[in-house]
């Protein structure tokens, strides 16, 4: 039998929560403070606590914090009299199941609690790097192919957060820099979802001419515009019962923003042509390697609109910022390519491995992926070795680890560095490999930059082992 705590200290309301549980088979306790709460919850394990905001020794959002700490697999519920959009965000952020505003409805909380108790059965646990079996089951099941379990802290709040909103039915805004995986983050979350069984329907909006975009989005009957030799069903209706994925969202248009608005608020679609209205329900998920805010105040996307798609919203850590996760990912899609490639080479020489480490990888973890694929496929040996790599990337540990040793005096003695002749070798030697990293080594183009002809470029990083 589930048990649940409720934290209330106005005892009426405790008792009549208490009794309506109970007589719906879920065995159940009540506290009026935190502390009691707390007490509660280190003697007995309880799968889920309904708590009052506002109480005589704490608030929820302290009491949230502690039993997210140290009782990690306990979902909360939040019970308040206000109704606040950006306190419920906060509170689903820290890691509450959902937001409850008072009056209380006995099917709505029964529901809630319902999906609250389902949604602790899928949600993974902590990862650590003795769970590899489990983490690699709980990918199957509820996570896509594509998608790899990290160790930093970055990754497991990713993790986190996708379990937390996967179970609701709340839009989500997915931002990062383009290669981050934020189609695999939205696939994540519908696989995680109620709505696992029905359609996953992907929409890049940046590849949509204005004239299409409307066809593609609600539909169209034959014949209701030159060239409509057939009728067509849209991606609303297409993803109906499911989630719709708009990738890049900020390129639409400001008339189809308009369109979109009125389709995602009222969740009815109508076929160009049709005078039949369509319910819709479905998921939206958005994604753009650019910030909203921005675009707003730039005119290119409403703020409206914006509003209805931000009910959760997830960044995701470029690759650079996630420590010993790429070599995580890098070890994944070796796998993937030895078996796409009928390879067997079996990891990374400490050279490469330092290269990865250095490597600033402004694709992310797409760029990774292909660098992996392209260097198993030049691979003789068991071990993938910096020849095999992108000279960008074989030559940018070395640039780092020279920038490192000028800027820190190299073997340089102080009556040296005090040398003119000297500071000015060690500022040009600088510019050049900044140069050279923001044009990822392209030479010809280096020079332009630097003013110079590629014989003297040459000359130069000879003059530092660059050649």
């Amino acid at each position: 039998m589930n048990k649940i705590l409720i934290v209330d200290d106005e005892i009426n309301i405790g008792l009549i929560l208490s009794k309506f549980l109970t007589r719906n088979g879920f065995e159940v306790n009540t506290a009026t403070t935190g502390a009691s709460a707390l007490d509660h919850l280190s003697k007995s394990f309880y799968h889920l606590v309904l708590c009052d905001f506002r109480l005589e020794d704490t608030d929820g959002r302290e009491i949230l914090r502690k039993i997210k700490e140290n009782y990690p697999e306990t979902g909360v519920i939040i019970i308040t009299g206000y109704s606040d959009i950006k306190l419920a965000v906060e509170l689903i952020k820290m890691g509450a199941f959902d937001y409850i505003t008072k009056p209380l409805y006995p099917d709505e909380i029964l529901n809630t609690v319902h999906k609250a108790i389902d949604a602790q059965k899928i949600q993974p646990k902590s990862y650590t790097a003795d769970q590899d079996a489990d983490t690699e089951k709980t990918k199957k099941n509820n996570f896509p192919e594509e998608f790899v379990v990290g160790q930093s802290h970055a990754s497991k709040e990713l993790f986190r957060q996708i379990a937390l909103v996967a179970p609701t039915n709340y839009s989500v805004i997915i931002t990062g820099e383009s290669g981050t995986g934020k189609e695999s983050v939205a696939k994540s979350i519908h696989l995680n979802s109620p709505r696992r069984d029905k359609p996953f329907i992907a929409m890049d909006c940046g590849s949509l001419t204005k004239e299409l975009a409307g066809s593609e989005f609600f539909g169209h009957e034959k014949g209701s515009f030159t060239g409509a030799l057939f009728t067509k069903i849209g991606h609303f209706e297409l993803a109906n019962g499911g989630t719709l994925f708009l990738d890049e969202v900020v390129n639409l248009s400001y008339d189809l923003q308009a369109s979109l608005l009125r389709t995602v608020q009222e969740r009815k679609v109508k076929r160009i042509g049709s005078t039949k209205e369509i319910d819709l329900d479905l998921r939206i998920i958005v994604a753009t390697n650019e910030d909203l805010g921005q675009a707003i105040q730039k005119g290119r996307f409403r703020e409206d609109l914006y509003h209805r798609f931000n009910e959760f919203n997830i960044t995701l850590p470029p690759l650079r910022n996630r420590g010993n996760d790429i070599m995580i990912f890098a070890e994944s899609f070796l796998k993937q390519a030895n078996a796409e490639l009928n390879r067997n080479v079996q990891g990374f020489s400490p050279e490469v491995i330092e290269c990865f480490k250095t490597y600033h990888w402004s694709g992310n973890v797409r760029e990774l992926k292909n660098v992996i694929r392209r260097s198993a496929l030049l691979t003789e040996g068991e071990m993938i070795q910096v020849k095999a790599l992108p000279l960008e990337i074989a030559t940018f540990a070395k640039v780092t680890a020279l920038q490192n040793a000028m800027s820190s005096g190299g073997s340089s003695s102080t009556n040296n560095r005090r040398d003119l002749k000297n500071a000015a070798m060690e500022a040009e030697y600088d510019t050049i490999l900044n140069v050279l990293r923001e044009v990822k080594f392209n030479k010809t183009k280096a020079a332009e930059l630097l003013n110079i002809d590629r014989k003297t470029l040459y000359n130069k990083m000879k003059a530092i082992n660059l050649e």
